[in-house]
């Protein structure tokens, strides 16, 4: 019988282009208590999200990150998304802590880490990133906030950029001083989303495009808002000025607006950001992922003057795979995925196969459901010989999920996004002008 957990499984798929391969085999829940200590931070947020109901959670850069507020017995994550996808939601985001590069040389700094140029980014406007190291693999890919001439924000995903920013400037060759600040943010998410911020903050948010940033007052709290979120609908997020004294201030605020709008808090939505291409860092990629590998390729400049890190890797892996010679074995696509609804999180990376009687060639990162599409989606790693669209596969999910116990399922290689975004990413838009978003 096929099975996600057979033994010689892992070592069937080659990963000799990992220093350190993939555990493809995490096998969920352990079925311990998990100790978590003061080395495991709460967010300002923290106890709000547990009055809200959150019962469970996750760990994010060491601090406890909500992961569900209905509990499956009610409905679980797809009532969650329900809300998202019809009306409006609120999320404690707070584990993207964000960085604050400022300075006299903090374009030169940020410009210098990140592949895009950040140069053309106008005050009061942000901008998907990604930054890497010198080998082109990709560290951290945060939303990029540049406030003034002097003043960037970072808001991270799950990997210690303060650090790395601190090596780069060891010697202090750029003139900035780099900090993690106490401004936490939360997401509002939905098409109902734009109604109540006007509610919070007044009609001038109508004007604020994407990725724009809007200076506000919440219940006398100063805020900085951006159009920007995790989900591919409508949108914004919102960062108090001293989180640690005035989160419950903002937070009830939003939540008492929200009462007319039939606003509900909710865990980070992974089923709509997957539906919409988002990637998860740590999941679908991290530190030995190139830009390239996982369809970030249009981060990539062809025409970026000023160097930056990593720019010599990069520019090389276009070339190289304009040959016909990729440095990298594993492509990222999207898969359609036959099995019963997938209606929670994955423990395991699921394994897929060319056939039921081969071994496993990739490796599945992110599935969920869509009710959309009425099928499951999922990000998924398969050689890159085998990646261009159409490509059959078969894939093993576990057992509560497979309509005949044992078998696998049908997937196929369709591109991404699944459904389209109302705001939609640079790739997306590259790819509505028949541009080139990959190479």
């Amino acid at each position: 019988m096929a099975s996600s957990n057979h033994p010689n499984y892992q070592q069937s798929i080659d990963q000799s282009d990992r220093h350190v391969p993939y555990n493809l085999r995490q096998t969920g829940d352990p079925g311990i208590r998990m100790l978590m200590s003061t080395r495991v931070r709460k967010s300002p947020y923290w106890h709000l999200s547990v009055e809200a109901g959150c019962w469970r959670a996750t760990v994010y850069n060491r601090m406890y990150h909500p992961r569900g507020y209905i509990r499956p017995e009610d409905g679980g994550a797809m009532v969650e998304y329900r809300a998202l996808v019809n009306d409006v939601t609120l999320w404690n985001v707070a584990v993207e802590r964000p960085i604050r590069i400022k300075g006299p040389d903090a374009e030169a700094f940020c410009d210098y880490v990140c592949t895009r140029d950040v140069t053309r980014v106008a005050p009061m406007r942000g901008r998907y990133v990604v930054l890497c190291d010198n080998d082109g693999h990709v560290l951290n890919d945060p939303v990029m906030l540049r406030l003034a001439a002097d003043e960037f924000w970072f808001t991270i995903s799950d990997s210690d950029l303060a650090y790395w920013f601190k090596g780069i400037n060891v010697d202090g060759r750029f003139d900035v001083a780099i900090d993690e600040i106490d401004v936490s943010p939360l997401q509002i998410q939905g098409p109902k989303s734009e109604a109540l911020m006007v509610d919070l903050v007044g009609e001038a948010i109508r004007e604020v495009p994407f990725y724009g940033l809007m200076q506000a007052v919440i219940d006398g709290v100063d805020v900085l808002v951006s159009q920007t979120g995790f989900t591919g609908e409508k949108g914004y997020e919102v960062y108090a000025y001293d989180s640690s004294v005035y989160a419950e201030t903002v937070w009830n605020a939003i939540l008492e607006a929200g009462e007319k709008h039939s606003l509900m808090v909710v865990a980070p939505a992974h089923h709509r950001r997957i539906a919409a291409g988002i990637l998860s860092y740590g999941q679908d990629l991290d530190h030995e992922t190139n830009p390239f590998q996982c369809n970030l390729g249009h981060m990539v400049p062809r025409k970026k003057s000023a160097d930056y890190i990593g720019k010599k890797a990069l520019e090389r892996t276009r070339e190289l795979i304009k040959n016909g010679n990729p440095p990298f074995s594993h492509q990222l696509v999207g898969l359609r995925l036959g099995g019963k609804p997938v209606e929670d999180y994955a423990s395991d990376f699921w394994l897929v196969g060319k056939s039921a009687d081969s071994d496993p060639c990739g490796y599945i990162t992110s599935p969920w459901y869509s009710p959309e599409l009425d099928t499951n989606i999922a990000m998924a790693y398969v050689p890159v010989a085998d990646s261009a669209l159409g490509s059959r596969f078969v894939a093993w999910l576990p057992e509560e999920y497979l309509p005949h116990p044992g078998e696998p399922v049908a997937a196929e290689v369709v591109d991404m996004p699944f459904r389209e975004s109302v705001n939609k990413s640079s790739r997306e838009q590259a790819k509505a002008h028949g541009r080139d978003y990959a190479y």
